[in-house]
């Protein structure tokens, strides 16, 4: 159901003049966005310590909202200022259809924006000579630093690796449901390429636009009388009623670039990894994405027989209990069958909370701490909470089930009769955080491979296990995505979608680092390899990741063969 916005009873209306949003309506929508972020959103006092950022202090974004010069510079003021919270759950976006593409993807490589990717069909070699691994230099006169800067605001993802690798594959694609302003291009884009041998050369290349391009969000009526104006003069929040559940709107269709499909450095299906196998490889699960919810098989190096999963999500497209049916028949096979396991989760985008506690059951054979979730609480999860404790003693659970039920209740209730309370660290799908090993866990040495485009559940996951003391983590920095969150409709007159980050994951004990104070959070922190091997090197694009695989079997056998002795 969607949540509604309560206006006094006596309204007056008007109709607009012209085709803009009227300012009365742009700062209705700055006080619902405000308003639904002040209710709902959990890590704000972490965002003010550590970003600097508050997202209540209003003022100055009505200010600029009232200065901007048309519709599309105020919905880039409303994105702006969600991505202030450098929160990679939390993006604004708008029902737009309007896409750009130039045929070919960049990401970051040794610091450099190489293409990776390219469309034969779109880009034939003969008018487009140039190939992967050439690096991309500038579009239409401005060079790909400056693009990374000015995209960034659309690309948010935590840290500043994953946001900077987010806005260099934005530069060859566009999306208007994410960048307002993406419909503002040319036929051609004025393109400079540095080939490997250093020589530069230049292209115009065609902009491949699909869908409408929206200008202006169009007249609408809006509310006027003494009533709304004294709201205004006030200074107060529009309220968002709590006894109603949040509007579920799938974002996923709005928030993926298009990628060319014809020629990549790695095939990958996302159920694959990035990086080809290493010789010998025997496959069990191929990672077909009609059949399997994994890649799987092993390998031998160094005489050790070395298994490999690829987890490439935590909400499975064959759904979870299909999913679990697979992986448990793989431990079995892995458990009899090898010395050590390799599991990856690069560029795992996360899911379901339960999913994550229910693979780490089968991955750590002994009780355990998951990840634990500072809720910010709202009368709708005392009522949810409060349902689970009476459905608890009615099906007749043990009594330290149930008690672990009030526990968790309790906690949610005191944290909602705070100013902006949040909980302890508690668990939102168990009665308590410690959980049980599944009887079939695997218990043999673990390499889990991380990235930072590991968010989310992909945090969740490395981080109960390295909590835990199970495996060792290997590869770069997680994407530090650290909280559950809840899709809403944001704003009533621009129409914009918003995902909000309600709590901050927890971990066991406080992570220290050196750009954060020291917090038990995932947030932005992400997760920290044990050792690190960075995957995104020329040479890994150009040799389909064999660099990555060689050092990552290299530290596997080392790590098997002290576990063994």
């Amino acid at each position: 159901m969607q949540a509604r916005i309560l206006f006094p009873v006596f309204l007056l209306i008007s109709v607009c003049s012209g085709q803009r949003l009227t300012d009365d309506q742009k700062i209705a929508d700055l006080r619902q966005l405000s308003a639904l972020y002040a209710k709902q959103y959990g890590p704000y006092e972490w965002k003010i310590q550590t970003q600097g950022f508050d997202l209540l202090n209003l003022q100055p974004w009505i200010d600029r909202a009232l200065k901007v010069e048309d519709d599309i510079a105020f919905l880039d003021l409303l994105t702006e200022y969600v991505a202030s919270l450098n929160d990679a759950h939390d993006v604004l976006s708008f029902p737009f259809s309007f896409n750009a593409s130039l045929g070919f993807s960049t990401d970051l490589y040794d610091g450099r924006v190489l293409i990776d990717s390219i469309s034969r069909t779109t880009l034939p070699s003969s008018r487009y000579p140039f190939v992967i691994g050439d690096e991309l230099v500038s579009v239409d006169g401005i060079a790909v630093d400056e693009w990374i800067a000015r995209l960034s605001r659309y690309s948010i993802a935590a840290n500043p690796r994953s946001t900077a690798r987010s806005a260099a594959g934005r530069i060859a694609s566009r999306s208007q449901s994410r960048i307002p302003w993406a419909h503002r291009i040319g036929e051609t884009a004025e393109v400079v390429i540095r080939r490997a041998n250093g020589v530069l050369e230049s292209y115009s290349i065609p902009w491949n636009k699909t869908g409408e391009a929206i200008t202006e969000m169009g007249p609408v009526l809006s509310p006027t009388g003494r009533a709304s104006h004294a709201m205004r003069a006030s200074d107060e929040f529009l309220r968002v009623e709590d006894s109603l559940e949040p509007w579920q709107r799938p974002l996923a269709y709005l928030l993926n670039a298009s990628v060319p499909e014809d020629t990549r450095a790695v095939l990958s299906n996302g159920i694959r990894p990035i990086f080809a196998m290493p010789d010998g490889f025997q496959t069990r699960m191929a990672g077909n994405s009609n059949t399997d919810a994994f890649t799987t098989g092993s390998f031998t190096a160094a005489g050790y027989r070395i298994g490999f999963i690829r987890i490439p999500t935590m909400s499975p497209a064959l759904g979870t209990s299909t999913a679990l049916a697979q992986i448990d028949q793989e431990i079995a096979w892995m458990q009899a069958n090898t010395d050590g396991l390799i599991i990856d989760v690069m560029r795992n985008p996360g899911g379901s909370v339960l999913y994550v506690e229910q693979l780490c059951q089968r991955f750590i054979p002994y009780t355990f701490r998951s990840i634990g979730f500072e809720l910010r609480a709202t009368a709708s999860d005392v009522a949810s909470f409060g349902a689970t404790v009476k459905a608890a003693r009615t099906a007749g659970l043990p009594d330290y089930l149930i008690a672990g039920y009030e526990a968790r209740f309790n906690d949610v209730l005191t944290a909602h009769k705070e100013m902006r309370g949040r909980t302890g660290a508690i668990s939102l799908t168990q009665p308590g955080l410690w959980l049980d090993p599944a009887r079939n866990a695997y218990t043999k040495p673990l390499v889990v491979l991380i990235d930072e485009f590991a968010g989310s559940g992909g945090d969740a996951f490395p981080a109960t296990l390295q909590d835990n003391e199970r495996a060792l983590l290997v590869g770069y920095r997680t994407m530090g995505a650290g909280g559950n969150v809840v899709d809403w409709d944001a704003t009533s007159y621009s129409e914009a979608f918003t995902r909000v980050t309600r709590s901050l994951m927890n971990r066991k004990t406080d992570i220290v680092t050196a750009e954060y104070p020291a917090a038990p959070y995932v947030e932005n922190i992400g997760v920290r390899p044990e050792v690190e091997i960075d995957y995104m090197t020329r040479e890994n694009l150009m040799n389909a990741g064999r660099p990555f695989v060689a050092a990552v079997t290299a530290v596997a056998v080392d790590y098997i063969s002290r576990k063994s002795n």
